[in-house]
């Protein structure tokens, strides 16, 4: 059977813990702080329970670990992980610049290890249902995607809006366009904490013309998630708080030369209840059993870090355009990974 430890039992790693025992995989939690173990007590009766890695890692043996860690201690963590044999799901950001990311994965490459990135809302079933009906060519042609992830709350000190929030879009995004953007603007404003961003807007073009545009907020008087897709035939929103998927059928056409708005049904889509982080567990153990790389793989979370890493740049000079790949002559730069350059196989 497969063996899983869940280190890091807090705000997010308390549902691994709690999703990985129905799956009847997790076999150790480990967590530095006192709450940490007694809510593992409490979430996973029986399976045991450390304070230290490195003590679990001497009694245990283990096949994988989920790290749910605060973000910056991702990168460091994972590579002792991946060194010391164990296959590895991490949750988002993978790191908090892209050389640590880069390391991260080339330990995994070299230890031929499985490293899986908690973007879980890839294994959300609306979403998935939404990449289907833009790989059925439903919408036409792709024009441009938008989403708002906004909320009030929970503020970080550790890392600003722009890598807490915008990983998942830039996730779905990259996915439905199948490639990296040339170009990334961000720009945004610090109103809690200096120098940490509490609400960022960021724009990507893409070689094919398709634009992106991201907003995230902390600072936002009511919740909303949602994610636009305007195609060429139809549009489709998909509506996280709502839970659901409608389709537009809206256009512009052509009439005489003037352009002309088609205004069309709205239809729901359907989609299924199965929760996004059991899939993305499963698909985590799956990886593990069959040594075949998730969707969610180390090659798709460098991507996104390397859109992440190009929206700081922009965020830290005032919206200065970043054009991908970068100057070779930068030490962090994305050109000295022209494979990610290319469509994606998943």
């Amino acid at each position: 059977m497969t063996r899983i430890a869940v280190i890091g039992c807090g705000y997010w790693g308390k549902n691994h813990v709690r999703t990985l025992h129905q799956l009847g995989v997790l076999a150790a939690v480990c967590d530095e702080t006192e709450a940490g173990r007694i809510r593992a007590q409490e979430l996973a009766g029986g399976v045991p329970v450390f304070d230290r890695v490195e003590h679990m890692l001497d009694q245990l043996p283990l096949d994988g670990a989920v790290i749910a860690t605060p973000a910056e201690t991702h990168a460091r963590l994972a590579i002792d992980l991946l060194t010391a044999g164990l296959d590895l799901l991490v949750e988002k950001p993978l790191a908090l610049d892209l050389a640590s990311g880069r390391q991260v994965l080339e330990t995994a490459n070299r230890h031929e290890r499985i490293l899986a990135v908690g973007h879980v809302l890839e294994y959300h079933p609306g979403i998935v249902r939404l990449r289907e009906l833009v790989e059925s060519g439903e919408l036409g042609t792709v024009r441009y995607v938008y989403s708002n992830r906004l909320n009030l709350g929970k503020i970080r000190h550790e890392e600003n809006i722009l890598w807490s929030f915008a990983p998942h879009d830039i996730s779905i995004i990259l996915r439905l366009i199948g490639r990296l953007p040339i170009e990334v603007v961000a720009t945004g404003g610090s109103y809690v904490q200096p120098n940490i961003a509490d609400v960022t807007v960021t724009q990507m073009l893409f070689d094919n013309g398709v634009r992106g545009h991201i907003f995230v907020s902390w600072l936002h008087p009511y919740k909303e998630q949602k994610l636009i897709v305007v195609g060429s035939k139809r549009m489709a929103v998909f509506d996280d708080v709502a839970k659901r998927l409608d389709l537009y059928d809206q256009r512009v056409d052509w009439d005489n030369g003037v352009p002309c708005a088609v205004k069309g049904e709205r239809t729901e889509i359907p989609f299924d209840s199965a929760e996004p982080l059991m899939q993305e567990c499963r698909a985590f153990v799956e990886a593990i059993e069959t040594r075949q790389p998730p969707l969610t793989d180390g090659r798709s979370a460098l991507e996104v870090l390397t859109v992440l890493a190009a929206a700081q740049r922009s965020l830290s000079t005032q919206g200065t355009s970043v054009q991908l790949p970068w100057d070779a002559a930068d030490p962090h730069s994305s050109s000295s990974l022209p494979d990610l350059l290319t469509s994606r196989h998943h």
